[in-house]
This record gives structure tokens, sequence and C-alpha cells, in this order.
């Protein structure tokens, strides 16, 4: 393989894995302050000993994701220097803002929440909870920012021409704001709090299960539940406003997104299918007719603008674009059913009984994270042959002195690391899992105490 091809592997690995970790710290962040907030009203020494526990699960997945992020830094200078010399100054004010006014914030508060539980006030470390909690999401902003202006570009100009070319901010609002940030970053979030929600439930149906840790079990199920099916829901209506505006930002990924190669009115919605590239066709699918056209429009006489209508140089790769697509959708409204069917028995109050239910639960942790993966694949493929969209093509980013060889050899190198973080993260969760909640963390003081008020 050339060095642009295996440039891209190595990016999308080292990217991929590191964005298992940090939907974790967002969506366990909700789930903290949520937990610690109900102990505060009502003195539960239950919420205290979830508020400990699920803490010692959050660090972990912190720790890990500041491990694996920094290497992408590092892979910018290295693999695409072009790249990063040309949009050096917008992309290097989002990641400096997210570095001093989120991750500083974050990690600051980190100690007081990990350590301070008998050293500090409730209220105060209550205060920090909600601060870790703000900075994960502050993360999020600044990163989805600086992704998003990759595909939507605003607020700036070129200056210089050729090589020296580079963007320069004009506007910096207009940069943050540019047209794809907010519904992006709305549908990553939603994503991130799925995660964390159903990592909670996950372990919680293992616990009830197994018969272990039973009231601790059904408590933080509850929450995860209460939190999952809000979620799944806010992220249903989020992914629809993030594809009307492809389509009407970047209407040659919309087309990938729907394998769609001809403009037309009353287009269809396809289901399922397989696209033929060659032959620029579905070689099967199953369709809903007109459906497109009135998801994006909100009228099935609207046109939807197909493939052939960009040169063949400017086409993203469909296939691989629509499985991907297709299959975030699938497993999104998966998930919206498995988190309502779950709160639904839970009203019921026979969620506990049914053990095939617990069982699906309890692998229900894969799909946030499946869902968000394929998601990113589908909108990082689907700009391409664009690194920035309209204004720099991904052939011209790389780095000129990189060659094959130095690509192969670190992309071993990462692999080996990585699947050696992995085993170690996942040695580390299963060691918390099997311990379970301690009974010291009832109360502050470690003793047992019935709740002041209910």
């Amino acid at each position: 393989m050339d060095v642009l091809t295996l440039s891209r592997i190595q990016f999308a690995f080292t990217i991929a894995f590191h964005y298992i970790y940090p939907p974790l710290s967002i969506g366990l962040g909700v789930i903290l302050v949520i937990i610690e907030a109900r102990w505060l009203k009502t003195r539960n020494p239950l919420h205290h000993q979830m508020a400990r526990f699920w803490t010692k699960v959050f660090a972990l997945t912190f720790a890990i994701g500041v491990a694996t992020g920094i290497v992408m830094e590092f892979e910018f200078g290295t693999n695409w220097a072009t790249y990063s010399r040309y949009v050096g100054d917008v992309f290097g004010s989002a990641l400096a803002a997210e570095g001093i006014f989120a991750f500083f914030l974050e990690s600051g508060f980190l100690a007081v929440l990990l350590f301070g539980w008998d050293r500090v006030k409730p209220a105060t470390h209550f205060f920090a909870t909600c601060m870790v909690c703000f900075g994960a999401h502050f993360s999020a902003i600044w990163i989805v920012v600086a992704n998003s202006w990759q595909q939507t570009p605003a607020g700036y100009h070129i200056v210089g021409e050729g090589l020296s070319a580079r963007a320069e901010i004009t506007d910096f609002w207009a940069m943050v704001f540019n047209p794809s940030s907010m519904d992006r970053l709305s549908h990553v979030l939603c994503g991130a709090w799925q995660a964390g929600a159903f990592l909670v439930i996950s372990v919680s149906a293992f616990y009830l299960l197994r018969k272990k840790h039973v009231d601790f079990a059904k408590a933080s199920l509850k929450v995860g539940l209460a939190v999952a099916a809000i979620a799944s829901l806010l992220q249903l209506v989020t992914g629809h406003d993030s594809a009307v505006g492809v389509a009407k930002n970047q209407p040659a990924k919309l087309a990938a997104f729907e394998g769609r190669y001809e403009t037309r009115t009353h287009a269809p919605q396809a289901l399922v299918g397989w696209v033929d590239e060659r032959n620029e066709q579905f070689l099967f699918s199953v369709e809903v007719p007109g459906m497109l056209s009135w998801l994006i429009h909100g009228d099935s006489s609207e046109p939807v603008t197909g493939l052939r209508e960009f040169k063949p140089e400017d086409r993203p790769p469909v296939n691989f674009v629509f499985q991907t697509y297709h299959a975030m959708i699938s497993i999104g409204m998966a998930l919206i059913g498995l988190s309502w069917l779950g709160a639904f028995f839970w009203w019921r109050g026979t969620l506990f009984e049914k053990r095939w239910l617990l069982w699906m639960l309890v692998f229900s942790v894969l799909g946030p994270q499946l869902a968000n993966q394929l998601g990113w694949f589908s909108a990082e493929v689907g700009r391409q042959p664009w690194i920035v969209y309209g204004l720099l093509r991904t052939s011209e980013g790389l780095s000129k002195v990189v060659t094959a060889n130095m690509v192969v050899t670190s992309l071993i190198l990462f692999t080996l690391v990585y699947a050696l973080l992995f085993a170690v993260f996942v040695y580390l969760l299963n060691d918390k899992i099997q311990h379970g909640p301690d009974t010291a963390d009832l109360t502050p003081t470690g003793k047992l105490a019935l709740p002041e008020r209910s």
C-alpha cells in the first residue's frame, strides 16, 4: 500500500481506539452527577455507595482516554505536516481552547472527585463532580468544533499561495458556530450519554443475573435506564437534524450515505442494500418510496442531489459509507427499543424478573460503542477525498518526507501498545466489576446508616 493509504489507516486506527473512552467518561460524568445529587437530597447510603463505585470506573476510563489521545497530536505533525501547516491557525486554536479551558478544568477537579470523599464537605465534593462532568463536555465541544470546521469551513480566509498557503481565522465565532458544529455536537453528546448509561446498565444487569449486590444493581439500573431512554430518543432527533445539515452543506456525502447516484424527486429511502459502485446502482435494496425526500425536505416532491452531479474524483467511497451509516442507524433504533422496553418493564415492576431481557442488557454495552464508531467512519470517509471540505484534498495533506515503511513500522508498534492498553483496561474493569461496590462506601464514615429522609 502507498503512504497515503497507510497513513489514513494509522490515523483511523488510533482515533477509533481512543474514541472508546471519551464517550464513556462523558456519559459516566452525567451518571455521577445524578447519583451524587440523589445522595445529597436523600442521604440514602446506597446512593453514596453507588457514587463511589462508579467514580472508580470513571477514573479508569479517563486515564486510558488521556493516554490514547496524546498520540493523535503527534500524528498531525509526523504524517500530516502539510495539513497541519494549512489549518494550524484554525485547528490549533480549537485544540488549545480544549486543553486550556476543558482539560485543565476536568483534571483539576478530578483529584477532589477521586480523593476528596472524606476530606471535603459533601456539597464541595458534588461541585467538583459537576465541574469534572462539565469539563468532559467542554472538551467534546472544542474537539467537535475543530472537526466540524474541516467538514464545513467558515470564518476564515486563505493567505499565501502554493505550499505556503494556509487558512487564517477572520471571525472566531463564525468558526466555532460553523454550519455543522452544533448539529454534530448534540449528536456526539447523545452518543456519549448512551455509552455511559449502557455501561451502567450492563454491569447492573450482570449483578442481578448473578444475584450479587442486588440493591446496588437495582438502583444503578434504574438510573442507567432513565438516562439511556432519554438519550436514545434525543439521538434520533439530533441524528435527523445532522443528516438534514449534511444534505445542505455536503450533498455528496448525503448521496453516499443513501447510495443515490441520480438526482430525483420522490427519492426513496433505502433501508438495506448493496451498492455496485462500478455500475452506479444497487445490486439489491429494500426501499420506502419518497421517504428520503420527505425526511430531508419535509416534502416528498423535492429533489435529492445524486452523486452524478459531482465529478468521479470528488465522490466519496459509496458502498462503505452506505453500510456504516445504515448500520449506525439500525443500532440506534435497536437501542431506543431496548431502553424503552426496559423502562416499560421497570414501570410494570417486572423488570428484574425478565432474565432474557437482563441478558440483552448485559450485552447492550456494545451497542453505543459500535454506533459511535460507525458514525465517525461515515462522517470521515463520507467527506473524502477532502481533508478540509472543498479546500484541501487528503492526498495533499501528507507529510512529504514520510515513507510507507515508516508508517508500517509505527502502525505495528501502535497496534501492539494499544492491544496492551486495551488488555489492561479490560483486566482492571473486570477486576472492579468482580469486586463490586465496597460495603465501607455506604456512608462517608463507612458506617451503615438509615436515610435521614426519603
